[in-house]
Parts: C-alpha cells; structure tokens; sequence
C-alpha cells in the first residue's frame, strides 16, 4: 500500500526548494496503534513526508525524467516536537547537490513553528526501462501517475477572471467520462 503523505505543496522552486504540508487527521490508521492513548504521527512517516516532498521538487526539477525517485539514505535525522492530530507538519527540503542520479537534500518540518524534525537525505532516481526488459510501460505509467498526483498536491494561482468546474466535472473526470465544461459565476 502506498501512502501520500504529503496533502499540498505550498512553494517550489524545481529542482532546488519545495515546501509542502501534511495535516495529521485522527482519523489515520496507524495512529491506534501509535500510540493509543497519546497518538502522535510516526516518527518514520515524518520522514517518509520529507522525503515525498523532495522527490517531488527533483520531478519537476527534470520535467519527470525519472520514473522512480527513492530514498537511499537518511543520515542525522534529529526529532523534535509530536505531530499530534489537529497539527500541521510543514516540510521543506532544499537540494544540495545532484549528479546523473543522487540528489542530495537538506530538509526540516515544522509543527507551527516548533522544530519537528531534521535530516539529511541522499535520493537516488532512475528509470525502470535501465533496470528490466519492458520497464519501459511501467515508466510511462509511474509518470502518468505521477503527473495525475502533482496535478493534485500543485500550487495553483487562483485568478478572479478563471472559471471554476463544478465539482460534477471532477467526478466525471475521476470516473474516465468525458464532461463538458460548465461555468460557475464567480462568487458562486
């Protein structure tokens, strides 16, 4: 199972600086087990979030060149404040140095403006089509995907002009329907 940690990206800057957020919601899974009477988001998802975040930055930093963007190695990772239900862990992950296929990052999080955690990540991307035979259809689905997914978490500029959908385009959209365009006045 695959978890999206990350639920907006507030800034970017492609290649070099991201900031995105992760509101912990009470009613994540994992957070009976972790811990029943005080639940408090994970440690590791914290940095799973820092991780997310700054894969997402080299993606659009080379206009999805590589299909597979994973962590290879977290190194001084340093723990601070809980990330309680009702919080917002904020990350941000600023790239340090990259070559043909490790990034390296500075990241941090936030809760309000409490130090929640630091770390140091090494990223390692690369294409499944130089991996195995006929990875070449499953990079083009990751990158559909992913590009699915970053049309989700983007910062879009909000224009008073633009017309909004109404949410039943989504939904068509969503469901693989085609639906034509109906515009909402503004204000409405």
């Amino acid at each position: 199972m695959r978890f999206s940690l990350i639920d907006r990206v507030t800034a970017i800057d492609p290649g070099k600086t991201i900031t995105a957020v992760k509101g912990v919601s009470l009613t994540e899974e994992y957070l009976a087990d972790h811990f029943p009477r005080f639940p408090v988001l994970p440690g590791v998802l914290m940095l799973e979030a820092m991780t997310q975040a700054a894969a997402w930055t080299i993606r659009i930093g080379e206009d999805f060149a590589h299909s597979v963007v994973v962590l290879r190695q977290a190194r001084n990772v340093k723990y601070g404040d809980f990330a309680e239900p009702g919080s917002v862990l904020t990350v941000t992950a600023e790239v340090l140095s990259q070559d043909e296929s490790i990034t390296k990052i500075k990241a941090s999080g936030l809760v309000g403006d409490r130090p929640s955690l630091t770390a140091r990540l090494v990223l390692e991307r690369y294409n499944m089509a130089d991996r195995v035979a006929h990875g070449d259809a499953i990079d083009a689905r990751v990158r559909t995907r992913m590009r699915r997914m970053w049309s989700l978490l983007a910062p879009r500029p909000r224009s008073a002009d633009r017309q909004r959908p109404e949410p039943a385009r989504y939904i068509a959209l969503a469901n693989g329907h085609a639906a034509a365009p109906v515009a909402v006045p503004a204000g409405g």
